[in-house]
């Protein structure tokens, strides 16, 4: 049996100011909202983080262990909240994933030039 899904919207809610920010910027710019499809609020700031780009798909270097999934802003409880979309806006039915907003893909600088 699948589990049903539900969609959740991932809202920033610390201030542009806040030094939690500085390892979350895309070229200077904190990430806005994000629209997921998704099993739980857990399973929601992990479907917005597997989105970005990891360093692992191009040629970058890493920054701890394996991948730097674990640095996204998405899974900040101090960037983040997670709050269930109720409004009818989104079809709940559908595949796992993003379905709204932007998740930059310019987190990681290439080190080919």
């Amino acid at each position: 049996m699948q589990d049903r899904l539900k969609v959740y919207r991932l809202v920033p809610i610390a201030r542009a100011d806040d030094p939690n920010w500085q390892n979350a910027r895309a070229r200077g710019e904190a990430h806005g909202e994000v629209i997921v499809r998704a099993k739980t609020t857990g399973d929601a700031r992990l479907v917005a983080s597997q989105a970005e780009l990891d360093f692992m798909e191009i040629d970058a270097a890493p920054s701890e262990g394996n991948s730097t999934e674990m640095a996204s802003a998405f899974r900040s409880e101090k960037l983040y909240t997670v709050i269930e979309d109720n409004s009818g806006r989104f079809a709940q039915n559908g595949p796992r994933g993003v379905i709204g907003g932007r998740v930059p893909v310019d987190n990681i600088i290439s080190t080919q030039l």
